[in-house]
């Protein structure tokens, strides 16, 4: 009873203030360079009072959290839990079909809600300030078969830290398909669109994959005591949501057979399956055009090496784009249809970027900025056509992974920055 009251407390005005999970610029060791990011928009001082006036913005938001933003999360959480009760009710009615495929719909709509608008933003740390169990953000285990842990070391610290940059963000083409110009050509990438479908379908197992981590094993970055501990994860991870989902929920189905027939079960099963795809489906859609569509810009180390604040909001306002839509539309993205503002502020409360996005907005205007954002067709329609056009072998052999050209540059590359680290060492 204590720990109830407790997690209902009357939450007090200025409890997020100090709140800070926001990730930091990029720093190298040799601190007398200077970022280039942005330069071609802005000067440095124009940059630094870019950055100064969304610290504002940031600091504004997170004097103004309190009960409101509370009471709207454990109203999200109150939904999802009431869908996914209907949800489970009525896949076991499959005796009834349209009972039946409104408990399909319900069950999805709940894994969609859990994934995007409570267990991502959970997860980012967005309502730690709650001190709520239920919300706490370095506990919080989603409905999916990707571990939390490895899922926020890989999306939290490493995408949001660097966001764009080639060879820091894993999340550039999730080493599966080539989605920027200067992204290596190789002959897998002929299957970028057939391979982005079979993604969208299976998304949480892709995403479970991409946080094993396995390249970065083999290319000798990750102790094997490490990556031993990330298959643990994920194979606990997976028994847990297989068990769930396709185990223990057509086992309770038989129970009605001697009332129905033998193959209700099977239907539970399958109604279970087909609420997993609906939800991977529609998390691939929302991410893939919050970072992939045209004139989404991508970054070099050397550009955003020892880069300021201001550099670090720009590099997230040019790296990621929005899709317009209803209210509606905007809590089942988990407000990352909102995917710039998340990207400069993922650590305040999503529901806070629609508001965030008129001073983005201001300050765009202010700086001559550009703004990606479009209505979900044209995003969709942009990613598949950048999927398309860079699946093909270009004609620069400089840009195909495995030319002579390719490897000769590269190689090069690889000599300049260990001449470097050695001139670095004995100075």
């Amino acid at each position: 009873m204590s720990h109830y009251r407790k997690k209902r407390a009357p939450i007090e005005p200025l409890s997020a203030s100090n709140h800070n999970k926001a990730p930091i610029p990029l720093v190298g060791e040799d601190t007398t360079t200077r970022a280039t990011v942005g330069l071609d928009l802005m000067t440095y001082e124009q940059l630094e009072e870019f950055g100064h006036e969304l610290d504002a913005v940031r600091q504004r938001v997170l004097d103004d959290l309190g009960q409101a933003d509370a009471d709207y999360i454990r109203r999200v959480i109150k939904a999802q839990r009431i869908f996914d009760v209907l949800g489970r009710v009525g896949i076991f009615m499959p005796f009834f079909p349209p009972v039946f495929v409104i408990g399909i719909l319900c069950l999805g709509i709940s894994k969609i809600l859990e994934n995007m608008e409570i267990g991502h933003n959970v997860m980012h740390g967005q309502y730690d300030w709650m001190n709520d169990p239920v919300v706490d953000g370095k506990k919080y285990e989603w409905d999916n078969v990707a571990p939390a842990q490895d899922w926020k070391h890989g999306h939290n610290f490493i995408h949001h830290t660097y966001t764009n940059i080639h060879g820091m963000d894993r999340d550039i083409g999730y080493n599966l398909f080539r989605i920027d110009d200067e992204q290596p050509w190789y002959p897998s990438h002929r299957f970028n669109l057939p391979l982005a479908t079979m993604l969208m379908l299976f998304f949480e197992w892709g995403v479970m994959y991409h946080g094993i981590e396995l390249d970065e094993y083999l290319g000798g970055r990750m102790s094997k005591s490490e990556f031993k501990a990330r298959k643990k994860r994920a194979w606990q991870k997976v028994r847990r949501q297989v068990v769930k989902d396709y185990v223990a929920f057509p086992l309770a189905a038989v129970a009605l057979v001697p009332f129905t027939s033998w193959w209700v079960p099977l239907a539970v099963l399958g109604a279970n399956f087909a609420a997993n795809i609906m939800r991977n489906i529609w998390t691939f859609i929302i991410i893939f055009c919050g970072h992939f569509p045209a004139e989404v810009e991508t970054f070099t180390e050397d550009e955003a090496l020892n880069e300021t604040r201001g550099q670090w909001y720009l590099r997230q306002l040019l790296g990621s784009a929005n899709i317009t839509g209803s209210p509606v539309f905007h809590v089942m993205s988990g407000n990352l249809s909102y995917q710039i503002e998340h990207h400069l502020f993922p650590d305040i409360p999503a529901r806070r970027y629609p508001e965030v996005a008129k001073d983005v907005h201001r300050l765009v205007e202010k700086y001559g900025l550009r703004y990606n954002t479009g209505r979900l067709s044209k995003q969709i329609g942009s990613v598949a056509r950048q999927l398309g056009a860079l699946g093909k072998k270009p004609s620069d052999p400089y840009k195909v992974g495995n030319s002579p050209e390719s490897k000769a540059l590269r190689r090069e590359k690889r000599e300049a920055e260990k001449a470097a680290r050695e001139a670095l060492a004995n100075a």
